[in-house]
């Protein structure tokens, strides 16, 4: 295939903006963090019931949508961590019910406007508080028990906001970094090793993996991750944690990456999405994370407060 340089630049570009806008959401503090997967949430649920609609060949109401969605939002505030608090009122506790609620009113509305509803469809769409909302809920809460692990058990000021200098200080955004890292590596090392000795496809649902590079890319994520501990001595995790949690990582990211792989056959669609020129949509660029996740917080946590 020649060289296309415009497709290049563009996509390029798009790498360069999309890298700028995690880092400033990743690193700067708790409230960026959280903004940044609040926006991940509602992009992540959109082109999920898009999906959803091509594979039903049906069409949902605009209120049924922002129903599941605001539903979704509200799960996912009521899994994340306490860090996260408006003055005296948590999003955990204070925040998560009425927006649910809320989103429960709306999505009720929006059956009613349409004359019929195909339950599998409807099905379909409620998964999307698992497959979704729950996982970044959960990726919420690994940046606050970050905190915990540091400071002890919730002995930090929650109610002051967490400044840039803090979290440079303390980086509670490492473990979620060393997650997404996790996946980025294994899915490069993977493409690369694939590439160069790659013989035996994976899986029918994408042609291009093959069983090589899927066990190389585990085998040098799992290697590079090795030195995150030894590099970040403030990080409250063992080498041998990090080796875990990067394999388990680099696998069920590869489940995450399938899954969406299948539902995008299933719809007849190439990309998820087309916010990313050449990239594909957020679906597209965190499929793998939304397995992982869970699995990262399963291993995580029992780790940061107790014997492992």
């Amino acid at each position: 295939m020649a060289f296309n340089f415009q497709v290049f630049k563009t996509r390029a570009l798009t790498a360069i903006v999309f890298a700028v806008v995690m880092l400033a959401g990743l690193l700067w503090n708790h409230w960026s963090f959280f903004v940044l997967f609040s926006i991940i949430h509602f992009g992540c649920w959109w082109e999920y019931l898009k999906l959803t609609e091509k594979i039903h060949n049906t069409a949902f109401h605009i209120y049924t949508k922002l129903g599941l969605m605001l539903m979704g939002y509200g799960f996912m505030l009521g899994i994340c961590h306490p860090l996260f608090q408006i003055g005296a009122y948590s999003l955990k506790d204070s925040i998560a019910l009425p927006v649910s609620g809320a989103g429960f009113a709306i999505l009720v509305m929006g059956i009613f406007q349409k004359d019929q509803v195909k339950l599998k469809a409807f099905g379909m769409a409620l998964t999307g508080l698992i497959y979704i909302s729950f996982s970044w809920g959960l990726m919420l809460d690994i940046y606050g028990f970050a905190m915990d692990s540091i400071h002890g058990h919730q002995v930090y000021p929650y109610a002051v906001p967490v400044t840039f200098e803090e979290s440079q200080r303390y980086m509670p955004w490492l473990l979620p970094v060393v997650i997404i890292v996790s996946i980025w590596i294994n899915d490069t090392m993977a493409y690369i090793v694939g590439s160069l000795i790659g013989r035996t496809p994976l899986t029918k649902i994408s042609p291009k993996k093959t069983w090589e590079g899927t066990i190389g890319g585990i085998i040098l994520t799992v290697g590079i991750a090795f030195l995150i501990p030894l590099l970040f001595d403030k990080i409250e995790v063992e080498p041998v944690v990090a080796l875990i949690v990067a394999a388990v990582t680099a696998i069920s990211g590869t489940f995450g990456d399938l899954f969406e792989s299948k539902l995008k056959r299933m719809a007849g669609v190439k990309d998820s999405g087309s916010l990313l020129p050449g990239h594909g949509g957020f679906l597209d660029r965190f499929d793998s994370l939304l397995f992982a996740i869970p699995v990262a917080w399963i291993v995580l946590k029992p780790c940061l407060f107790g014997p492992c």
